[in-house]
C-alpha cells in the first residue's frame, strides 16, 4: 500500500513538470519570433511619407518667380537606417486652355525662415541654409522651407498640375507627391503690380473653396 501511495503522488508533480517545460519552451519561441521581427523591422529601409503643408507662398523674381513651400518629411516606422533626402524639385504644368504654354523648371534655390517685420506689417523670408541633403528618421522628421525659383517663367491666369519630388540617396526611388494650383486673374495682377519682395499666400484649405470638386485640394489665392 506504501509503494501505491508513493506512485500516486509522484504523478502530479510530474504532470506539473511537464507543463511548466512546454510553457518555458513556448515562450521562449514566442520571445525568439518577437526578436526576429523587431531585427527584420530595424533592418528594413525606412518608409517615407511627404505631406504637403496648406501653405503655398508665392512671390515675383526679377522676370521669374519664387516658391517656398513647406512639407513634411516622415516616417512611421523604427529603422536602424536613416534616409538621406539628396534634392527637391518642384514642377507646375499648365493644363486646361493654358495647356499650350511651357511648363516651369523650378529649381531648390535655398532653405527659407519666415519672419515677421513690423515696420511694413508683412512676413519676410530669409534665408536660413544653403541647399544640402538632410537625414530623416522616426525620431528625426524635417520640415524645410524650400524656396524654389524659375528665373525666366511666371505665372498666368488658370489651373497647374504640379509635383514636389525628393530625391533619395543610394539611387532609391524618388518620393513624388501631386497638388494642384489655381491661378485667378486677379491674383496675377495683385503679383505683378505688388512689391518686387512681395510673397502672396495660396492655401489648399480655404472653406469658400474646399466645397466645390472644381477646387478640391487645389491651391488657391486667399483674396480671391
Amino acid at each position: 500500500m506504501a509503494n501505491g501511495g508513493e506512485g500516486a503522488t509522484t504523478r502530479p508533480r510530474g504532470g506539473f513538470d511537464a507543463i511548466h517545460k512546454w510553457a518555458a519552451t513556448a515562450a521562449a519561441v514566442v520571445a525568439l519570433a518577437i526578436s526576429l521581427y523587431n531585427l527584420a523591422e530595424l533592418q528594413r529601409e525606412p518608409k517615407l511619407d511627404v505631406t504637403l503643408p496648406h501653405l503655398m507662398r508665392i512671390g515675383p523674381a526679377g522676370k521669374g518667380t519664387l516658391i517656398y513651400f513647406q512639407p513634411t518629411v516622415s516616417t512611421r516606422f523604427k529603422s536602424q537606417d536613416v534616409e538621406v533626402i539628396s534634392d527637391a524639385r518642384l514642377r507646375l504644368n499648365p493644363t486646361g486652355s493654358i495647356s499650350s504654354s511651357e511648363s516651369s523648371n523650378f529649381y531648390w534655390q535655398s532653405n527659407g525662415v519666415p519672419k515677421f517685420d513690423f515696420e511694413s506689417d508683412e512676413i519676410r523670408i530669409e534665408w536660413s541654409g544653403d541647399p544640402a541633403p538632410f537625414l530623416v528618421s522616426q525620431e528625426n522628421p524635417q520640415q524645410p522651407m524650400f524656396q524654389f525659383q524659375d528665373g525666366s517663367w511666371v505665372l498666368q491666369p488658370g489651373r497647374y498640375e504640379g509635383f514636389i519630388q525628393l530625391s533619395r540617396s543610394g539611387n532609391r526611388k524618388p518620393l513624388t507627391q501631386d497638388f494642384c494650383l489655381i491661378v485667378s486673374k486677379k491674383a496675377v495682377d495683385e503679383m505683378r503690380g505688388g512689391d518686387e519682395r512681395g510673397i502672396y499666400f495660396f492655401r489648399n484649405d480655404l472653406p469658400k473653396f474646399t466645397s466645390s470638386s472644381k477646387y478640391s485640394h487645389c491651391y488657391v489665392r486667399e483674396t480671391d
